[in-house]
């Protein structure tokens, strides 16, 4: 390949590793099987703490199967993102670009135009959802999954913090272009 179109660095996250979503859609299928195994043994249950009265739609037969269904179907959905590509980084020679999935706008960061760089670990919150191009307290960002960020600052005022699980790697490349390109 060229010279400027050869990639010095690619990262694909996908949308299904997010932790955050992860937690939700586990959550709401365990309540779908709680509400199906409720219909099934509709009894009133005593249990120390909580208090169980008997299942309220007695009347319509099956009831609860859609609360089944809906519960295998987010399972299936949630095994179905860990195949859907949430980012995608590419790191050319004078230029970064982070792409996204189906209709989100690409974004072309040149190096010449970077005034700082750094890397950082998010806070120990281990809940955060998955972003792409967040325009929010004049930073704007771009997370998947990983504990580590990339914070570039340009020279129009544009901060970028772009979250990645190689951030070391990350780093150090761009740190090498941006020199290369500063001279």
């Amino acid at each position: 390949m060229k010279n400027g179109t050869e990639i010095l660095f690619e990262e694909k996250q996908y949308l299904g590793h997010n932790r955050l979503s992860i937690a939700i859609r586990t959550l709401l299928a365990i309540f779908c099987f709680t509400a199906y195994y409720w219909s099934e043994n509709p009894n009133p249950v005593q249990v120390s703490f909580i208090k169980l009265g008997s299942y309220p739609i007695k009347a319509i037969d099956n009831s609860g199967l859609v609360f089944f269904i809906l519960g295998i179907s987010l399972l299936l959905l949630s095994s179905l993102l860990t195949f859907v590509l949430h980012t995608h980084i590419k790191v050319y020679a004078d230029y970064l670009v982070i792409d996204g999935f189906w209709t989100s706008r690409r974004v072309k960061i040149e190096f010449h135009g970077i005034k700082s760089l750094r890397k950082s670990r998010y806070k120990r919150n281990s809940l955060r959802r998955a972003v792409y191009n967040l325009h929010n307290l004049g930073i704007i960002r771009f997370y998947t999954s990983g504990e580590e960020f990339i914070e570039i600052s340009d020279r129009e005022g544009f901060v970028y913090r772009i979250g990645t699980q190689r951030a070391l790697e990350l780093h150090k490349i761009l740190k090498d272009q941006i020199k290369i390109s500063g001279t």
